[in-house]
This record gives structure tokens, sequence and C-alpha cells, in this order.
């Protein structure tokens, strides 16, 4: 693993990680959850999470190669996965469903589709163009780390923040979402281009 580290690459990481796995906009989610009488344990979500992120993150080239998809095609998908789930966000659209076996709610659906999903799996595979594996494991780990303390706050921040501050932090996440989910199709379309021709 590359030990290449820096600082403003890996705050570019978290914040197009951040709208992806996006803790704030889940709060309706967890919230309903608790309504519905399902124990969330805020440890095992972001350990599972973790786990399986990290498996993408080492074992998701791999893949792809014995598949025989190369990384620039693989991020030109994502990016137009990551453009519609920023759709969803601005928009208000509900594009993506996920329908999980009921029970166990701090592993499907909190921690598997929700956090760790294809939305994160498509981004880590696409940031790996142009991020060290450590800037990519150190941010999704702060992103993690949030997500632990809101797990753990769920309520309280719920009454801080409102509907509203909720929803309007969903919707420019949801805008920067946007804007990260063209450059990256741009870039990569450019590079498949020049490989062409």
């Amino acid at each position: 693993m590359s030990l290449e580290f820096d600082f403003l690459k890996m705050l570019s990481a978290f914040l197009v990680f951040m709208p992806i796995i996006d803790p704030l906009g889940a709060l309706p989610i967890i919230l309903g959850l608790e309504q519905k009488g399902e124990k969330i344990e805020a440890g095992k979500v972001v350990i599972i999470s973790f786990i399986i992120l990290m498996a993408f993150q080492f074992g998701g080239e791999l893949t792809l190669r014995f598949l025989g998809v190369d990384i620039h095609s693989f991020a030109v998908a994502g990016a137009i996965i990551l453009f519609l789930m920023a759709l969803e966000m601005v928009c208000d659209l509900v594009i993506f469903k996920s329908n999980g076996p009921e029970g166990a709610a701090s592993i499907v659906p909190l921690a598997f589709p929700l956090f760790a999903g294809p939305g994160a799996f498509t981004a880590i595979v696409a940031l790996q163009v142009e991020y060290s594996p450590l800037e990519i494991i150190v941010s999704l780990a702060l992103i993690l780390l949030l997500l632990y303390v809101e797990l753990k706050m769920t309520r309280q921040i719920h009454k801080w923040l409102g509907d509203s501050a909720i929803y309007i932090v969903r919707k420019f996440f949801g805008v920067v979402l946007l804007a990260i989910a063209v450059k990256l199709f741009a870039e990569n379309l450019a590079s498949l281009i020049s490989y062409g021709g």
C-alpha cells in the first residue's frame, strides 16, 4: 500500500464520500428504524461498514481486472451512478431502492447497502485513479467516526438541527456530488478517448 499522503487530497476525498455515505441524510432513515423498535448498534454499524469498504478498496480493482474492465471505464460508469444519486438528493427523486431482509437493522440496511453500498464502492474505485489508498482510507475512517457520533446522538442531533436544516444539508451535498460526478465523468472519458485514439 502506498504511504503517500496529502492532507488536501484526503480532504477532497472526504468531500466526495460525505454525500455518498451521507450520515446526515440518513438521519430520517435511522429515526424511522428506531420508531419501528429496531435496535441500532452504533459500533456494529461502523465496524461492518469499514470492513466492507476496505474489502472493496483492496479487492475491487483485482475483481475488475478479472472481469476485463479497466478502471477508467468503471469510473465513467460510476460517475453516471453518482450523478443519478445526486439527482435523488437535489430533486427528491427515488431512483435506487434497497429491499433487504427484515431485522438486523445494524447490518441491513444500515451497514449495507446504506453506508457501504454501490455508491461508495463506485467512488472508491473511481478515486483510486487520483488518490493514494492511505488518503482514501483516512477519509473513510473520518466519515465513519462522524457516523458513529451521529448514531450515538441521533435524537439529540435531530432535535438540534430540525427537519429544515437536515433537508438543506442534504441538498447542499447533493449539489457537491453532482459537480464531482461531472468532473469524474469528463476526466475519465477524456482518458478513454485518448487511449482509443
